[in-house]
């Protein structure tokens, strides 16, 4: 059986880099980080970060990119595993909360440091985005059309979902909160009830 090949030296600094930036961007913002404190917190030299990454900006597009990447798979998984509409949704917000809380620090850097993006790297994101956004508003659509749900409104309605599951992040501290699935459960229930499906 083959083996997969072990990660090379440059790769394992690339990823020191990738956590060392995602840790310092959700305590001080991207702004105010310096590549010298990601340098620092990785234990390299500042001049590491530019042999690895070009900009501050690049770690950022990076971590943003693979942060919406992992959510559609996690959405798209949920999908293939729900029998119907309804469960589909349900699976879908259950998914989607279940990362943001899981893994908070990382998703509030992902969602909420955007406006640190390049025009064409926030272009990009914007698309992941788009996809995130159009999952949900063809279950929606799909629901309507069959009679599982009642939706005056497929945009808005989709906008509002998506919106709480992704601000889950924002204030999910679990020193104090209930654990994340729990929050993932009551978040998948409230999105059934906002598109008047019975549970």
């Amino acid at each position: 059986m083959a083996t997969q090949p072990a990660e090379s030296g440059a790769d394992l600094t690339r990823s020191r880099l990738i956590d060392a930036a995602r840790k310092a961007f959700g305590e001080k913002g991207f702004h105010a980080t310096t590549t010298r404190d990601i340098a620092s917190a990785a234990g390299l030299s500042p001049a590491a970060v530019y042999v690895h990454h070009r900009t501050k900006e690049d770690l950022l597009y990076a971590i943003s990119r693979a942060g919406h990447e992992e959510i559609l798979a996690d959405m798209r998984a949920a999908i293939a595993g729900a029998a119907d509409t309804p469960g589909k949704l349900e699976a879908v917000i259950y998914a989607m909360v279940l990362r943001h809380t899981r893994e908070y620090a990382t998703a509030r850097v992902v969602n909420y440091e955007l406006d640190g993006l390049s025009a064409q790297h926030r272009e990009d994101i914007e698309k992941l985005r788009a996809q995130i956004q159009g999952i949900v508003r063809r279950l929606l659509r799909a629901g309507t059309a069959e009679g599982s749900f009642t939706v005056d409104d497929v945009r808005i309605t989709s906008n509002a979902i998506v919106a709480m599951a992704i601000d889950a992040a924002r204030w999910y501290r679990p020193a104090t909160d209930p654990a994340p699935e729990r929050i993932a459960s009551h978040h998948a229930r409230m999105a059934l009830r906002m598109v008047s499906a019975a549970e």
